[in-house]
């Protein structure tokens, strides 16, 4: 949102009130509350006619300072909040002799004792950005609306990312950006998942404490400034230092939630009916057995909207003309080794058998007038149900929990953006005599919260049934916090090369907000995908933590597309359950880190400037470089990082930094390994739901002298660890395990001459030399 008509004037309408200078400060209770005049104090009588913003700075954990906002605090606040997981932090207040400074871990604020009115940001001595006079604000329009608007210094080169996800260029410098879940496709600037986090390329984050609609110019209305406004008379934002944007990213997920563990079983493929295909139970079994007998390892069949008779959504009842024995199927589907996923949403449509009773208990959202909001966008007269009120949100666990128990094992929580709202300031479905949640909260600042809200209480039941670290869900909508709740997936693209290219960047923009596990809907969502692209799709989807084939009106089972998708299908279903060891190692550490499975280079690579602009590539993990490919030519064009990395596929060595031009087959694409990496891969590669601590292949890359590296590797419950490590010493090189059991493969890259080894005889290949040995402790003398 714009306010400024070029530099000095504001837009027509508009009343810009800036301060001018801190007046006085005040210390109390952990803060420290700056009161900041809109005009210069030059008497007595300035004080008269003049407003004041009250700016607080406070710490609600360490490395994170807030800055809360506020003109008129006497306005009544209805907004829902994050839950933030907040720490008694003592700050450190000092003064120097021109500054006030408060100091939260490394982290400090600095506020002039006199001059004009701003406030520097700084970790360990290093500015990371500013406030100043032209910077914060209130506004009035022309109808007396208030805004706080905030502009952050952009320095030269630095480079913004973020807000959730977002298909549109991943560095959102130039950028408008609103803060406004939306069913909008991924071929749009609207987004399923809105988070109001940005981080910058000079390590620090911000992020803006409303649940409402944030609107953000990032070096838009101002080329050196990051400005982001909120209607109302209050704005909180918090400032997050960080060493790299690896530790900004840590304190983030700290602050509002690391992900969930999901099960093992959900990195296997998904196979799904698509939305609008003919389907019954035959054409599952059919489907699902056709899979088996072709070879490709399937995890889960989702089962998505038409389950349900049509205009019932939600009904939570079986189509029974289409699956008379909905529990027997299931049984045979489990037996198969298949788990059960069942599309929802949080609507009830009026045709529902549930309507009814829901309109009996109270339990859907009203408008001011007391009657329940509904329309007939998606189902017709569907109402909305009012997870604040917990009987409500009781009742809906009830039909979840019901299917749970007849075997389902996981549910598609689709929608959640479609939310309405009571001022059409706000956009489509502004209800004219206001929206009313039981909790009180308004219909804006819940536009956003509902998707949290709904995810949550399906989560939770999932959880209660099944277990820690066995609940899973597939949702489409986001919000903070929802990360805590995967999988979720990319929403409805175009089945082109373009729409492959902006999925990837919406999965790369919305990991930076905490997001481990993401998936993506494999050959697009829309109709018209054909065999090409639907192999490189694959490619790319069993190279991403959750895999799923699904679209429209188009079946995705690989076979339509042609016997070598068959081919590829298997060939990469079976390599990436063959990584389960790693891929599940990088998912305990996205669980107890925040950081995510799928991540842009310039968080691995925070020293490398070209890694700051690179979208059409990604780590797989700490340690594996991939990088899809977008076009029916076979050709890629990509950048390797400083370092002797490794195709895994092709075994081709290369040195970075450089930008490499290649062609590949369809068994083939860039997924290199960075040098010194131990990476472990398990035994079999037909199932996700093996021992990885037994019998495992451990290849160590391009090991340096001098060095040791060690990978931590978890059973697939997660319950017990073992702990591989190598260390190359002038002509030695150690490998010890722990927690590792039965006889082992080593395979080390480009290591050819082998004095001797202290257990097993070595073979060596164009790739380098291997051992079989029993897990404990292997040495080797090089020659």
């Amino acid at each position: 949102m714009k306010f400024t008509n070029g530099t000095w004037l504001p837009r027509e309408g508009y009343s810009i009130h800036s301060p001018k200078e801190i007046f006085e400060v005040e210390r109390k209770d952990g803060s420290l509350t700056l009161y900041a005049p809109s005009t210069k104090q030059t008497g007595r009588a300035s004080s008269v006619d003049s407003g004041m913003l009250t700016i607080r700075l406070s710490s609600p954990a360490p490395n994170i300072i807030s800055v809360r906002i506020d003109h008129h605090k006497g306005t009544r606040n209805r907004d829902a909040a994050f839950r933030l997981n907040a720490r008694n932090v003592v700050p450190v207040f000092a003064e120097t002799e021109d500054e006030y400074v408060f100091v939260s871990g490394s982290t400090e604020a600095r506020v002039p004792k006199s001059g004009d009115f701003s406030i520097r940001f700084l970790f360990n001595g290093r500015v990371l950005t500013s406030t100043g006079q032209q910077g914060l604000a209130y506004i009035t329009d022309k109808d007396g609306r208030g805004f706080i608007r905030e502009r952050l210094e952009l320095d030269v080169g630095e480079h913004i990312y973020g807000l959730g996800e977002r298909f549109t260029p991943f560095v959102r410098n130039g950028q408008s950006v609103d803060i406004w879940n939306e069913d909008g496709g991924t071929d749009s600037d609207q987004s399923y998942k809105n988070i109001p986090f940005y981080m910058s390329s000079r390590s620090y984050g911000i992020f803006v404490n409303h649940t409402g609609r944030i609107s953000y110019e990032i070096g838009s209305e101002c080329p050196s400034k990051t400005q982001f406004s909120v209607p109302g008379e209050s704005m909180e934002y918090l400032v997050f230092g960080g060493e790299t944007n690896r530790h900004v990213l840590t304190l983030y997920a700290e602050l509002f939630g690391r992900p969930s563990l999901p099960p093992s079983w959900s990195f296997g493929l998904w196979l799904s009916t698509s939305f609008v295909t003919d389907y019954s139970e035959e054409t599952v079994l059919e489907f699902v057995d056709g899979m088996i007998e072709r070879g490709i390892p399937l995890s889960v069949f989702h089962f998505d909207c038409f389950w349900m008779k049509g205009f019932e959504w939600t009904s939570f009842l079986w189509d029974q003309e289409r699956f008379p024995d909905p529990a027997g199927l299931i049984r045979k589907l489990h037996e198969r080794g298949i788990r059960v996923c069942l599309w929802i949403n949080p609507y009830i449509a009026q045709k529902s058998p549930l309507f009814q009773e829901g309109l009996d208990g109270g339990y859907f959202v009203t408008t001011g007038a007391g009657d329940v909001w509904q329309w007939d966008r998606w189902q017709a007269g569907m109402a909305l149900v009012d997870f604040t009120l917990p009987i409500a949100r009781g009742w809906y666990q009830k039909r979840v929990d019901d299917l749970i128990r007849m075997g389902v094992d996981c549910f598609k929580t689709d929608f959640g953006e479609r939310i309405p709202v009571a001022d059409p300031f706000y956009g489509a479905g502004a209800a004219k005599d206001g929206i009313v949640y039981h909790n009180g909260s308004s219909a804006e600042s819940m536009h956003n919260m509902y998707a949290y809200i709904y995810q949550e209480a399906v989560f939770e039941m999932l959880e209660k049934r099944l277990g820690k670290n066995n609940a899973c869900i597939f949702a489409r909508a986001a919000t903070v916090g929802c990360q805590q709740f995967p999988v979720h997936w990319g929403g409805d693209c175009p089945s082109s090369y373009a729409g492959m290219a902006e999925t990837l960047r919406g999965g790369l923009s919305l990991s930076l907000s905490a997001f481990g596990f993401w998936s993506h809907d494999i050959g697009g969502f829309e109709d018209g995908c054909n065999p090409d692209l639907f192999i490189r799709w694959l490619q790319f989807g069993l190279l991403s933590s959750h895999s799923r084939l699904y679209g429209n009106g188009q079946y995705k089972v690989p076979w339509m597309y042609g016997e070598e998708a068959v081919e590829i299908a298997a060939h990469f279903t079976r390599l990436k359950l063959g990584m389960m060891p790693y891929l599940f190692s990088a998912a305990v550490e996205s669980s107890t880190l925040g950081l995510p499975i799928l991540r842009p280079m310039f968080l691995e690579f925070p020293n490398d400037e070209t890694c700051q602009m690179l979208d059409r590539q990604y780590m797989l993990g700490p340690s594996l470089l991939c990088a899809p490919i977008m076009n029916d030519s076979g050709t890629v064009r990509y950048y390797v990082p400083k370092g002797t990395w490794t195709n895994i596929l092709t075994r081709d060595r290369i040195e970075g930094p450089c930008w490499r031009s290649e062609k590949h087959d369809y068994f083939t694409l860039p997924v290199l390994a960075r040098e010194n990496t131990i990476l472990v891969t398990g035994k079999t590669d037909d199932t996700t739901e093996y021992d990885y601590l037994d019998s495992v292949t451990i290849t160590v890359f391009e090991l340096s002298d001098n060095r040791r590296v060690s990978v931590d590797i978890f059973s697939s419950d997660a319950q017990k660890s073992g702990c591989v490590r190598a260390t190359r010493k002038d002509k030695t090189i150690l490998i010890e395990t722990e927690g590792i059991k039965g006889s082992c493969r080593l395979m080390l890259t480009n290591i050819f001459r082998i004095k001797l080894a202290s257990q097993g005889v070595p073979e060596v290949n164009e790739w380098g030399t291997m051992f079989v040995f029993n897990a404990g402790k292997l040495q080797i003398e090089l020659l």
